[in-house]
């Protein structure tokens, strides 16, 4: 795939870029090597300073970056602007919060007294090294929930960004040195997905995460097993979005059309399974339906737009062949299913409300990475719980219920790594997020994304 920025809304190709060569990766694995020896020595108080630094830089230049992602993947400039501003809560966050979550632990006198010892604590160290491997479609949060933790714990970062976002991702590697950062502390190499290996193997990187689809996750995770080396990977998601009879229904149905359709329904955290109770399904449904069809379609710049298109010709392909096969089995499509025909450029897709689903339609366990939301009847809890586990999946989930019970049975019985109650799924720096299954491994965000790229280490005095 080619390095460059093609404008989805139109398919122009606006820039291309030269992938680096050997020499140019080799000095800034270099120069991240030399950075991470004196940046691991940094107290947590200058640390923090630069987070502060590169918040307050962001911010004010959120309306030049939120142009530049609806530019390369064509989010609307409204959640493009969203985006910035929620990247800089972050960075501040966890400058507030980072001293507080680094601080050594002590374990109880008495479990110190038992181990023998006159004095004990765990500290966080930072692992090195750390090469990320980033997603297009939230080109700017992706890189900035690894980045802030994993610098306030003292780490470095490489970024190897999504090939079809070149303009944010040089962005990215300027923003933290112009903040303050020292000199190779951040950096972003501009290369294709068939450098990863190479590098990842280069015993001067420490650790890897990425976020991407499960052929990408599996690939990092076997090169990086076989050189022992931590990663966390956060990968697709075809998330539940269950409604019992308790609901309030009128906020359930306006939550799931934001639910489905943020980000031009191209979020792994997005609901794309709507399960329904038999006895609220066809309020549900029709209401669903209407919103859903009389959502905008056009350009990303525009305040009034709803939904954008997708981010590549070939992902709009991929949706349209999920679709396809769904309708060609016996699947209806209660509005939607085809491109906007006022539409004769750009990657668009109208808003989509399938029902009838069966599980040998791919649709059933593949995710829709577009507009598309699938409904399933359930006629009870169980059967609810079954549906929304019946996939490879195990991200987030949503559920509306008002009902105590009948939530504890949905926190004990749902496999996912997030219970959502009343609400939509959405990530904070105060909570973690990664998912189980095929969704992949390990914690973002919150104390316990910062602790996966730190060494735990046992600090231990004899009596």
């Amino acid at each position: 795939m080619a390095i460059a920025t093609v404008n989805p809304a139109t398919g122009q190709t606006l820039k291309t870029f030269e992938a680096q060569g050997p020499d140019e990766i080799e000095q800034r694995l270099a120069r991240a090597t030399a950075a991470f020896r004196d940046y691991r020595t940094t107290d947590l108080v200058t640390r923090a300073e630069l987070l502060r630094a590169t918040a307050d830089l962001l911010e004010h230049e959120q309306d030049e970056i939120a142009h530049t992602m609806t530019t390369e993947m064509g989010k609307t400039l409204v959640a493009a602007r969203a985006e910035a501003a929620k990247c800089v809560k972050a960075l501040r966050w966890y400058a507030e919060n980072g001293e507080r979550l680094l601080a050594d632990e002590r374990p109880s006198a008495a479990d110190v007294e038992d181990s023998g010892a006159r004095a004990a604590y765990v500290r966080y160290r930072p692992l090195g090294v750390v090469l990320a491997v980033m997603p297009w479609n939230f080109p700017l949060w992706q890189v900035i929930r690894f980045a802030a933790p994993g610098l306030m714990a003292g780490n470095v970062g490489l970024l190897k960004h999504a090939s079809n976002v070149p303009q944010t991702a040089s962005y990215l590697g300027d923003l933290f040195h112009r903040a303050g950062f020292p000199e190779g502390c951040f950096q972003t190499l501009l290369v294709g997905a068939d450098a990863i290996e190479k590098i990842l193997r280069d015993p001067r990187i420490a650790a890897a995460t990425l976020t991407g689809s499960e052929p990408a996750g599996r690939s990092v995770a076997a090169i990086a097993g076989d050189e022992v080396k931590k990663t966390v990977l956060e990968l697709g998601g075809s998330d539940p979005y269950i409604v019992m009879p308790s609901a309030d229904l009128d906020r359930a149905v306006r939550t799931a059309v934001t639910a489905r359709v943020q980000n031009n329904g191209q979020s792994c955290i997005a609901a794309k399974r709507f399960i329904v109770h038999s006895d609220v399904y066809e309020g549900f449904v029709e209401r669903f339906t209407a919103a859903m069809a009389a959502l905008t379609v056009g350009d990303p710049m525009l305040e009034s737009t709803d939904v954008g298109p997708l981010s590549t010709e070939r992902g709009r392909a991929d949706l349209e062949e999920l679709v396809n096969d769904a309708v060609g089995q016996g699947a209806t499509a209660l509005c939607g299913g085809r491109r906007p025909p006022h539409h004769r450029v750009g990657w668009f897709y109208e808003p989509t409300v399938l029902t009838g689903i069966t599980p040998t339609m791919r649709i059933h366990r593949e995710e829709a990475f577009g507009p598309v939301a699938t409904l399933y009847p359930a006629d009870d809890l169980e059967a609810a719980v079954e549906l929304a586990n019946d996939i490879p999946f195990g991200l987030s989930s949503n559920v509306w219920t008002n009902d105590e019970a009948e939530q504890r049975r949905f926190i004990r019985d749902l496999e996912a790594g997030g219970v959502y109650f009343n609400g939509m799924t959405a990530s904070h720096p105060a909570m973690p997020f990664g998912g189980v299954k095929r969704s992949g491994y390990g914690r973002e965000l919150s104390g316990h994304g910062m602790h996966e790229f730190c060494n735990v280490t046992t600090v231990w005095y004899g009596a």
